[in-house]
């Protein structure tokens, strides 16, 4: 199929399933479309099962692999996803919460890593390097779900601005992590390298990189905005700053994502503020807001169909469900920690540490890493478990998180 034949179906079909939940389930957008796709693939897979004749699910599965999920996402609709959160992320709320981001999105996923690493490595019994790439891969909270789920959850505002701000920024993090234990690893593959220094060097390069490119064509697109009173123009200039910046650090090798939340952050904030009239702010809004929820629906419906590309092996079936407790227990840790050695210095929202595990959210950036690992005897496991992870994250905490938060955050926390 050609790009434009992938693009079209994607777009029906995410028509569609967003039809029919909203005639019959009535589940917030993103989580329907993706119950619509699971349901729809099993659907095919089970009269596959009943005429192995017709060939439904070989076909689809073809199909399937033809999207390249992992550099759709990666290498595409990342970026402009990221941009367009970020856009709506004040700087001052996230320097009154910057101590608790910083700390969660740095030393949480290096916690979370190493512990669902240890883990995993046990229910397995793969190699413990290889164990630590999955729980890099299933560290990061994924800021399209999170971010998703917070529009329907109304939380107080300093709790909304910690875990808006730390999905934007540990998923960069974790994905330079990622690239440095795949180096490790894995080192014949695409990602090679070995030793402290290396791993030092890569983690500098991609983010310190990645939030110098960020600022730097931020506050040019800004400069330039200031000079142009054309709404029309000025959301182009926006596009072509998470378009062309998303590439441009992927070509200079660092990190694309933590170029977006810069670059998006820096727009939403100054550039709306100070480079923007009345009428370019609303339309800038307006037109991101738009591109928000489309790509949201594409990507969960393309969560969905990935079914197709998991190994239903018993073995790997249980290490995914017993992965699914390795994931919360990784993302508490994540939390708690943080919140303990900041607490003598502040005081926290009650139930904070609960709330912000429990909506820590997996997605589409975990199953895009796992899909992108070097063929190999640990890829199916890997690929399955985290499958399962990110199903259950966006299905059972994404429908229940506003409900848990509304009842939690009225009680004094436990931590």
């Amino acid at each position: 199929m050609t790009l434009l034949q992938i693009a079209s179906l994607l777009i029906v079909l995410a028509g569609v399933f967003g039809a029919i939940n909203y005639l019959f389930l009535k589940l917030p957008s993103a989580i329907g479309i993706l119950v619509v796709a699971l349901l729809a693939s099993f659907a095919v897979m089970g009269v596959d099962m009943l005429v192995p004749t017709l060939g439904m699910a070989d076909q689809v599965r073809a199909i399937v692999l033809d999207l390249e999920f992992s550099d759709a996402l990666l290498e595409g609709m990342l970026g402009l996803l990221l941009f367009a959160g970020a856009l709506h992320v004040k700087i001052a709320d996230l320097r009154a919460e910057a101590r608790v981001i910083f700390l969660m999105a740095t030393l949480g996923v290096a916690l979370s890593t190493l512990l669902i690493g240890v883990g995993f490595s046990w229910i397995t019994g793969m190699p413990f390097l290889v164990a630590l790439v999955f729980g890099a891969v299933i560290s990061p909270t994924d800021p399209v779900a999170v971010l998703g789920v917070l529009r329907e959850a109304k939380l107080r505002k300093s709790l909304e601005t910690k875990i808006a701000g730390e999905s934007l920024f540990n998923d960069g993090i974790a994905y330079v992590v990622f690239l440095i234990l795949v180096g490790l690893a894995f080192p014949s593959g695409e990602h090679h390298g070995s030793g402290f220094g290396y791993a030092a060097r890569l983690f500098a390069q991609e983010a310190l990189g990645g939030a110098a490119l960020g600022i730097a064509l931020g506050w040019l697109t800004f400069r330039v905005m200031r000079r142009i009173d054309d709404y029309s123009l000025e959301v182009l200039l926006t596009l072509g700053l998470a378009f062309g910046g998303y590439e441009l650090a992927v070509y200079l090798h660092v990190s694309a994502p933590i170029m977006a939340v810069c670059a998006g952050l820096l727009i939403g904030d100054v550039g709306t503020e100070h480079g923007m009239s009345p009428t370019t702010r609303q339309y800038v809004d307006g037109f991101w807001k738009l591109i928000d929820e489309i790509l949201n629906a594409v990507l969960f419906l393309m969560i969905g169909v990935e079914v197709f590309a998991v190994a239903f092996d018993m073995d790997y079936l249980v290490a995914g469900t017993l992965s699914i407790a390795l994931a919360l227990l990784g993302r508490l840790a994540a939390v708690a920690v943080p919140v303990l050695l900041l607490r003598p210095f502040r005081s926290f929202s009650p139930g904070v540490v609960r709330i912000m595990t429990w909506g820590g959210l997996k997605g589409g950036i975990s199953v895009a890493l796992a899909l992108s690992l070097p063929d190999g005897e640990w890829k199916p496991v890997i690929l399955t478990a985290t499958y399962m992870v990110v199903i259950f994250s966006i299905i059972v905490q994404g429908l229940t998180v506003a409900r848990v938060a509304n009842r939690v955050g009225r009680e004094p926390d436990l931590v």
